[in-house]
């Protein structure tokens, strides 16, 4: 997987807690904060529920990444979900991310960095977007494990404006790989 490219295929961005992000033409990605503008930017978490846990936690979902084939099985099962609809700030295509282990960094655009802190955990909020969506992108296999397949989350290590079209890079951490769990 090391040196994989991908493309970015859309950016998105909310400045409240809404489940849907909207396109945008790009979006800024700043070094230790997230994406310039989002509800989710900050150095301390700011996703409601873990705030009320402890609001001093340090934000590892600075940027929330899906892949575009997600979507696309999701649209083949007869869902209606298009890029930033499940509240993801890039939408990616041509990279496994699911399959990427914790510290990969993703080289996006000319300038930015993003290292790979988890996996998104869905919430049952994603049945009032679409019901039955919660149950295509969280399983059980069949030893009891959750798959969660709704994208991964990152920080920002480089800032840097990226758009639809820029080619993403993979770097891999040192070996062993730590597998992704959620954040």
């Amino acid at each position: 997987m090391e040196g994989t490219t991908g493309t970015v295929v859309a950016v998105s961005v909310s400045g409240t807690h809404t489940f849907s992000k909207q396109n945008q033409e790009s979006i800024r990605l700043v070094a230790g904060l997230g994406v310039e503008g989002d509800a989710h930017a900050g150095a301390t978490v700011k996703h409601r529920s873990r705030v009320a846990q402890d609001p001093t936690q340090p934000n590892l979902r600075q940027v929330h990444l899906i892949h575009a084939e997600l979507l696309d099985g999701l649209q083949a099962a007869g869902f209606h979900v298009f890029a930033g609809q499940l509240g993801e700030n890039v939408t990616t295509r041509g990279i496994d991310l699911l399959g990427l282990p914790t510290g990969a960094r993703l080289y996006v655009g000319d300038e930015a960095v993003v290292e790979i802190t988890g996996l998104r955990n869905p919430c049952p909020q994603i049945d009032n977007f679409q019901p039955g969506l919660l149950a295509e992108v969280l399983s059980r296999n069949e030893d009891g494990t959750l798959t969660r397949k709704a994208g991964i989350m990152g920080i920002v290590l480089a800032g840097g404006d990226i758009r639809p079209g820029d080619s993403i890079r993979v770097e891999l951490p040192p070996l062993p790989h730590k597998p992704l769990e959620r954040v």
